[in-house]
């Protein structure tokens, strides 16, 4: 089965604010952060996926989530990466 870590962003008043996670099913996930049944920290935003990279394996998949949530320097050029293609 594969999982997928991923970042999504959120941008209210020219704030923005970022989340990563796990899961198996991206488009299913996706949906429930956008309609507020994800986790408690993204409800109420509406939420654009910038990043996701594919593993073989939950276990995998769970560290290098905790290692991209850990590296805010990373996450900070992901996020410039996709506001700098958008505007």
């Amino acid at each position: 089965m594969k999982y997928f870590v991923y970042l999504i962003i959120s941008i209210q008043k020219k704030r923005v604010t970022s989340y990563v996670g796990y899961t198996s099913d991206i488009n299913k996930r996706l949906i429930l952060h956008n309609t507020s049944k994800g986790a408690k920290f993204t409800r109420g935003r509406k939420w654009t996926l910038i990043y996701k990279k594919c593993y073989k394996s939950k276990s995998i998949a769970m560290k290098n989530e905790y290692l991209l949530k850990k590296n805010y320097k990373k996450r900070f050029e992901l996020k410039k990466k996709f506001l700098n293609k958008t505007l």
